[in-house]
């Protein structure tokens, strides 16, 4: 069941031999070890953001500073209790996969949905506990700037928790796949390489946790977008049409439920057919939409048949509707892109024949090109919302486009529990190759490994999808706030203060993609200097001699430190360059934001779905395709992967955190601007 006793489903199995507890403690020792030195530093800004809302917003003392912590503090511990759960999935998926996919898919399913339905739980139950203690029980002033504040908390967890959990486990999977497989010629995750359990502890810190916290913020900021928006429009009061501010978190309940619902048909045949696994998975994010669809038509009509003004009631229910399916069908987009069974990435496969440039080459056609399809439907996603939201007035299109952005995420419990099924199933093919089982075993976890990439490209699709909506809502709120302070925000390109904020706002996502992706070569430089150095030094290591054993510490260390140190610059961007660019000129803030919102979204559906494609032609190559393991094509393959790994786990998913958060900022620093 996905809930509580998920957790106790998962713990009672069995974690396999003694070398297998052995890895999986590992695993866990360096992720919670990274966890915790990672939320120390993040938790010195947390402290300076909130001293910074107390001293300068009116609403920040001490009411806004305190709903950022509290935002800040359920994104870290849902990004935590993920982690906990999946390092103890690992091993006991390695051992259910001795018996068949059958036991393996649902144990890992488990996994996840434990981490799903805390992040999608914590973000409810936070943002709810914030509306009735701030708008409702407190009555406090500027409540729904106050509820804004939640969102800001949960965006910077998220930000430093992708930023700083990608460059760690990309450094270590580099380092591990260019030394290991490339140069020393042995196989992922073979015990000999000193990087491995660097590679599986990254799985968890940025796979995981830094997942979590995303999709946390996603899930946060899409609810929070329309609430705020609710506050800006004229027609609508907290008196007397209260069902606006209700209904985004009416909504997520529902979607809540329907989630829990649909995690229940999540079941597994015995072959390993992947299109009978990838059934098996969506089955449950399928019959999780249909409910939620049934259920929003449902309470549009309860909450607003009877409110005066909203006879055509059943616009919201439209907007919300179409966010889910084309939510659904961004997803989609990125199932064709990464998925093997289509022909993007057997075409990347075949370019493998001719060497790593033209896989290279293909990987970053097949990416840009999908961002063409994702773009009409965000496109025709938002004039649907933007309808819906029009047939209750004037004005009320912009309410149905943040709408759309919950419907997107409404099901997040099952989306981040199939996405978070991915690395569980990653971790648990190390351990089988580092505790040398039957071969067969890994055939088990690498047909569910594979299936995982795909998973994580979709559920990457809808939180960049929904950011784009949220994100636009929010800056709609941003204008209000401003024309609340008695200044119009100009957003005329003829104005040169607005020109030149648009090109500085197109340029940042191209500026932290390259710090983060500068950040993942300089670690992953130390990793493979090191694994070099093992390899050389210590006596018959790459031989395979029993007594020779890799300091496997040293890599993880390696890993941490470099993840640490290079997280800081390009998340403190995001906050500082708004902040600075809001005290100098509001028009060219706006200007800043509409470049950032529009460049960042394209970049992030490019990055995500090149990774993706090159990852799983590197798999499909190792399924016996084009010369199989250990051939040229297999070689040049490795290299397209390593290319994509900072593309799809790093810089990528951290660009629609970068666009939310820096409209956030805008929006909660608006008063101090004017």
């Amino acid at each position: 069941m996905p809930d509580g006793s998920d957790f106790q489903a998962v713990t009672k199995e069995s974690p396999g031999n003694e070398r297998m507890q052995e890895l999986m403690r590992a695993i866990q020792e360096g992720a919670t070890a990274f966890l915790r030195r990672e939320y120390r530093w993040v938790s010195v800004f947390v402290a300076a953001m909130a001293v910074l809302i107390f001293a300068l917003l009116d609403y920040g003392r001490p009411w806004g500073a305190i709903a950022y912590v509290l935002g800040a503090l359920l994104s870290a511990i849902a990004g935590f209790v993920g982690m906990t759960i999946a390092t103890r999935a690992n091993a006991r998926t390695t051992q259910a996969a001795t018996i068949g996919a059958h036991k393996a898919l649902p144990l890992a399913f488990r996994g996840g949905a434990v981490m799903g339905f805390t992040v999608a739980g914590l973000a409810l139950f936070g943002i709810s506990m914030s509306y009735l203690v701030f708008v409702e029980w407190l009555d406090v002033d500027d409540a729904f700037e106050v509820v804004t504040a939640f969102g800001l908390g949960a965006s910077s967890i998220a930000l430093f928790s992708r930023v700083g959990g990608g460059i760690y486990t990309k450094a270590a999977d580099v380092g591990a796949d260019l030394v290991g497989k490339v140069e020393a010629g042995i196989p992922e995750d073979d015990p000999r390489n000193p990087a491995t359990i660097a590679d599986n502890v990254g799985d968890n810190v940025g796979d995981v946790a830094g997942m979590g916290a995303d999709l946390f913020e996603s899930y946060a900021g899409s609810i929070i977008a329309p609430i705020a928006l609710a506050a800006f429009i004229p027609t609508i009061t907290l008196e007397n049409t209260p069902e606006f501010f209700v209904f985004p978190l009416a909504v997520a309940a529902v979607g809540m439920i329907a989630s829990i619902i649909g995690a229940f048909f999540v079941r597994a045949g015995d072959r390993l057919d992947p299109h009978q696994l990838a059934a098996a998975l969506h089955r449950g994010t399928n019959v999780a939409m249909a409910i939620t669809t049934v259920a929003v038509v449902g309470l549009g009509y309860l909450m607003f048949s009877d409110t005066e003004g909203t006879d055509n009631w059943w616009g919201l229910s439209v907007s919300v509707v179409g966010g889910l399916i084309v939510g659904y069908a961004i997803g989609k987009v990125a199932e064709i892109w990464t998925s093997s069974d289509f022909r993007p990435v057997k075409n990347i496969a075949k370019q493998s024949e001719t060497g790593p440039a033209t896989t290279v080459l293909a990987g970053i056609s097949a990416g840009m090109i999908s961002v063409g399809a994702s773009v009409l439907l965000v496109a025709l996603g938002t004039g649907i919302a933007y309808w819906g939201g029009e047939q209750l007035g004037e004005g009320y299109g912009v309410y149905g486009i943040a709408l759309a952005a919950v419907g997107m995420l409404a099901t997040t419990g099952v989306v981040v529990s199939v996405d978070a099924y991915g690395p569980i199933s990653d971790n648990a093919g190390g351990i089988a190759e580092m505790a040398h089982l039957d071969p067969k075993v890994r055939e088990v976890t690498d047909s569910l490994d594979a299936l995982g990439n795909t998973t994580a490209a979709v559920a990457k699709g809808f939180a960049v999808g929904s950011a784009a909506l949220t994100a636009l809502a929010l800056f709609k709120a941003f204008e209000a706030s401003v024309a609340a302070e008695g200044e119009i925000l100009a957003l005329n390109l003829g104005e040169v203060e607005v020109f030149i904020g648009l090109f500085l706002g197109a340029m940042l996502p191209f500026v932290f993609a390259a710090l983060t992706i500068d950040a993942v070569g300089r670690a992953a430089n130390q990793m493979i200097e090191e694994v070099r150095r093992q390899f050389r030094e210590i006596p018959g290591l790459r031989d395979g001699d029993p007594s020779a054993t890799p300091d496997y510490a040293k890599c993880v260390d390696i890993s941490t430190a470099a993840a640490l140190r290079e997280m800081l610059l390009p998340g403190g961007l995001a906050i500082v360059i708004p902040l600075a660019i809001g005290f100098i000129d509001i028009d060219a803030l706006g200007g800043f934001l509409a470049g950032a919102l529009v460049v960042g979204f394209c970049l992030a559906i490019y990055m995500a779905n090149a990774g993706g494609a090159w990852d799983n032609a590197k798999k499909y190559i190792e399924g016996g395709e084009h010369g199989g393991k250990g051939s040229d094509a297999h070689k040049a393959a490795v290299v397209g992967d390593t290319v994509g790994d900072p593309f799809k786990d790093t810089s990528g998913p951290a660009m629609n955190i970068l666009i939310k958060v820096m409209t956030i900022v805008a929006l909660i620093f608006a008063p101090a601007f004017v």
